[in-house]
């Protein structure tokens, strides 16, 4: 697993973190291959599209953190649970939405930027944007 300073280190990996992908999308591009052509462009065109993004196990509470995954056809694989403030873990849960027995959640935008600004990377809205 990585640690938040490894993550910081490899610019390549900081620079490419999808802050816009939630795990409903990651099912519809990745799981659900092909039926998301109706939204335009926003599916898995080849074997090659990755993506990376964090998401919550809302049933991960102590210590609170966040997981960083690598999505591909193939499938996702965890590189890194990082520890999150509690108050920032709770607050994007409650945002979410609790549900029992646990789901798996996108990151509010707090959790988000708390997150860019210990790996150093670009703006969050800047994410998917031509500059």
């Amino acid at each position: 697993m990585l640690t938040l300073a490894e993550i910081r280190q490899n610019r390549t990996l900081a620079n490419s973190i999808d802050w816009a992908m939630t795990p409903e999308k990651a099912v519809e591009m990745y799981l659900e291959w092909g039926t998301s052509w109706s939204r335009g462009n926003d599916f898995v065109s080849s074997a090659s599209d990755e993506s990376y993004y964090f998401v919550i196990y809302d049933w991960e509470k102590e210590p609170p953190c966040v997981t960083l995954l690598h999505r591909t056809v193939a499938g996702a694989e965890e590189l890194a649970k990082i520890e999150v403030p509690k108050d920032l873990f709770e607050a994007s849960c409650k945002e979410g939405g609790i549900k029992p027995g646990g789901t798996v959640q996108s990151l509010n935008r707090a959790l988000q930027d708390w997150l860019n600004a210990r790996i150093d990377g670009p703006p969050v809205e800047w994410f998917g944007k031509e500059h």
